[in-house]
């Protein structure tokens, strides 16, 4: 049997499914997706439907489309128990896991249509031979933008199976790097400045 939370336990839940709902706009999904996932996550043990409607006042439509759509991003997946028959869910508790799929989704369903479409308008151009400058201009700076969708398709797809726990030691090293080299040029820059 389930024991019961504290007061502070569940004011603690009902502010992170209430805050994780407010950034569902910066994953790129609707907000009672979002808050299932904190529910789910909050809890640490899998839920029913009915809980999730109860706990969240939605209609069973509303989460059972949520909940599929969540299982297709796969940051929740289905638990069935022997001897029960309602379906129950639970929520990927590595937190890096979880922001690896995020970013693998939003790369997927936003990044790579945006591509597709700015190859497609490039393609209008790159079948003629008579560009005049203007023309030719508006063509490199829509192949920019491609080459820069591509090196970060590619830079996601190499980097986001190293973002874990374990290769955390990894990870702040190469921040350090990074933060590093941006503060080396930083410093270059003052001091042409002040020539």
């Amino acid at each position: 049997m389930k024991t019961p939370k504290s007061e502070n336990h569940q004011k603690a839940i009902e502010q992170f499914v209430q805050v994780w709902g407010e950034m569902a706009s910066a994953w790129g999904i609707n907000r009672t997706m979002a808050q299932i996932h904190a529910l789910l996550y909050a809890e640490g043990e899998p839920l029913d439907t009915d809980t999730i409607m109860d706990q969240l006042s939605i209609s069973r439509g509303n989460a059972n489309m949520n909940l599929r759509n969540l299982m297709q991003w796969k940051l929740v997946q289905k638990v069935h128990y022997k001897g029960q028959r309602k379906d129950y869910f639970s929520a990927e508790q590595e937190v890096w896991t979880i922001v690896s799929r995020i970013v693998e989704e939003r790369q997927l369903r936003e990044v790579a249509p945006i591509k597709e479409n700015l190859v497609n308008t490039l393609s209008i151009l790159e079948n003629r031979d008579d560009l005049n400058q203007e023309e030719q201009e508006f063509k490199e700076r829509i192949d920019n933008f491609v080459e820069f969708l591509e090196m970060f398709d590619r830079f996601t797809k190499a980097l986001l199976p190293y973002i874990n726990k374990k290769n955390l030691t990894f990870l702040k090293h190469l921040v350090k790097l990074a933060e590093a080299h941006q503060s080396l040029k930083s410093g270059n820059q003052k001091s042409k400045e002040e020539l």
